[in-house]
């Protein structure tokens, strides 16, 4: 008797697309990569070739994305099977419009309230703008050891339900970019006593539960929502991504609505191949795939802690913390312990030795693991430490000269969320509040943030010097990226802290999306309540 094999149906019908080698009178206009014919003549290795020859589009036998009734729609349903959901959808635009969707689905009214964990992706920003809805932020529990945000707490979560009844549900990330969370079932209890969904974006986290060894996946925990992005901590190309949903608590229909709206109308075949191919590899050989990535893992840990120079964030190192209880093996959190090399500096420095991490901030460089991870892989790492490690004090970057100078130990955390418990809204004509008042303290539950699309006039907005903006409203988003975790949206209040983060972030010649001033020398802001009354009397 034959052993069942898993099967991949729209990656097999894309290569038998391939195989019959048709006239194509249809888009795409390269033709199956024909245009391209002479260059490939002159270089047979053209990296595209391949990749165009199943660039198909929505013909007989290919199936419709967003009307699924062929090999797209048993695609999906076999990856709802694996990853243990009632129904998933294929996601062409990475997480975000995972995001975006189901923010739009259960924020259906203009000023609709939900909870959202503060320490989010940009794209949970931009759906509240999207669905003109207000935002109850919620501060994050923060591991003492380590400095790092990972969701709030339970009792967090209990307070804004409590104050905020008629809320639409609760969005946390879970893992953080480093790998760390904690028990997401307890907050799912309280979600479904209070009747609203659980919404989780778990880009990082496409793997969990998929192996014994790995902490237990969303769903597993009860939450009705959850965004992975399976081309990050799995196998499927750049922007493949997947929503998973279960349970009563969110409309269906409408989710597929809205995510007809948020992805193109004209989807990626090659990306969709790869959302389904990747779950075919897993389900056909994930059990040995994942043991042999795990133990390379726990190879690098072992021998990085054999290292002096170098530090990890571990479990265990805060005690029993309520903040950290979990940690993916596959991110690989390092620091110097020498003190020596900031997380820019030491990123810089294994990227010299032909190691390229995933991310750094001022701390820490994470190391993203995977299954397509190599013993030769783990070997060039640790030996790029080994050579760091040698090369002592005299190993100086050009990020660490930039940190070096001005910096003081009270910066060595920059924080990407900001709680103030006042009123406030995205818009500074929404805002009652007195600029000559001193700043609001922060608070776990925000008052609601009102988001919206609509721009604000020119006039209304100055740019004045980044040393300067303490005690003013942000008139733009400024995200570091990545992680992508916006530390300003317009019109959060600029606290001294967030000011010293900016700051801290330009002499590490940080990465920052939103933010007019990509040399983080200029911030544009709102003017002050007494400058917008004398704009508007100058007017009259």
């Amino acid at each position: 008797m034959s052993e069942h094999k898993p099967r991949a149906p729209l990656y097999e019908a894309l290569v038998h697309y391939r195989k019959r080698k048709d006239a194509s009178f249809h888009v795409p206009g390269h033709k199956d990569g024909q245009a391209y014919s002479d260059i490939w003549d002159i270089n047979e290795e053209m990296a595209l070739a391949r990749v165009m020859e199943i660039d198909a589009t929505e013909i007989t036998g290919t199936d419709d994305l967003h009307h699924p009734e062929g090999v797209i729609l048993e695609a999906q349903q076999l990856a709802a099977e694996y990853f243990g959901a009632a129904e998933t959808f294929f996601l062409v635009g990475g997480s975000t419009v995972g995001n975006l969707s189901l923010i739009l689905s259960v924020c259906t009214a203009p000023g609709d309230v939900l909870l959202v964990q503060r320490n989010v992706h940009k794209s949970v920003i931009h759906g509240l703008m999207l669905a003109g809805a207000n935002a109850v932020f919620l501060s994050p529990q923060i591991d003492a050891a380590s400095g790092l945000a990972t969701i709030p707490s339970v009792e967090t979560v209990l307070e804004a339900l409590s104050r905020y009844p008629g809320a639409k549900g609760l969005l946390v990330t879970h893992p953080n970019y480093y790998g760390m969370g904690t028990k997401l079932q307890p907050l799912a209890q309280l979600c479904h006593d209070s009747g609203v969904p659980l919404l989780v974006d778990e880009a990082h986290g496409a793997h969990f539960g998929l192996h014994r060894q790995l902490p237990p996946s969303a769903l597993a925990q009860g939450a009705d929502g959850v965004v992975q992005s399976t081309h990050k901590m799995l196998t499927a190309m750049t922007m493949g991504a997947m929503l998973h949903v279960q349970g009563g608590l969110l409309d269906r229909s409408l989710i597929r609505l809205r995510l007809a709206m948020v992805q193109s109308s004209s989807p990626s075949y090659p990306i969709m191949a790869s959302l389904d191919l990747s779950r075919c590899l897993l389900q056909a050989s994930g059990e040995k795939l994942f043991a042999q990535a795990l133990d390379l893992a726990s190879q690098m840990r072992n021998e990085i802690r054999a290292m002096k120079r170098f530090g990890l964030v571990e479990l265990g190192a805060s005690g029993d913390s309520g903040a950290y209880s979990i940690q993916d093996p596959f991110k690989v959190v390092l620091y110097d312990a020498a003190g020596e090399l900031n997380g820019y500096a030491l990123q810089e420095a294994l990227e010299a030795c032909g190691c390229i991490p995933e991310m750094s901030d001022e701390r820490y460089v994470v190391l993203a693991l995977s299954v397509g991870t190599s013993q030769q892989d783990v070997d060039r790492l640790l030996a790029a430490l080994q050579e760091i490690a040698a090369a002592g004090s005299g190993l100086t970057t050009g990020a660490q000269q930039a940190c070096s100078a001005e910096l003081n130990p009270s910066e060595a955390n920059i924080s990407t969320w900001n709680i103030l418990d006042t009123p406030a809204a995205s818009q500074p004509q929404l805002q009652a509040k007195n600029s000559s008042q001193t700043m609001p303290m922060a608070a776990n539950v925000s008052t609601p943030v009102l988001f919206s699309l609509q721009p604000v006039a020119t006039a209304l907005i100055e740019r004045i010097p980044i040393e300067e903006s303490a005690g003013r409203q942000a008139a733009e988003m400024v995200i570091p990226y990545p992680p992508g975790i916006p530390i300003l949206y317009p019109g959060e209040w600029i606290t001294i802290e967030i000011k010293t983060a900016l700051l801290q972030l330009r002499r590490s010649k940080a990465k920052c999306q939103g933010i007019e001033d990509s040399s983080l020398r200029m911030i544009n802001v709102y003017q002050s309540t007494e400058q917008r009354r004398e704009h508007r009397e100058s007017e009259r």
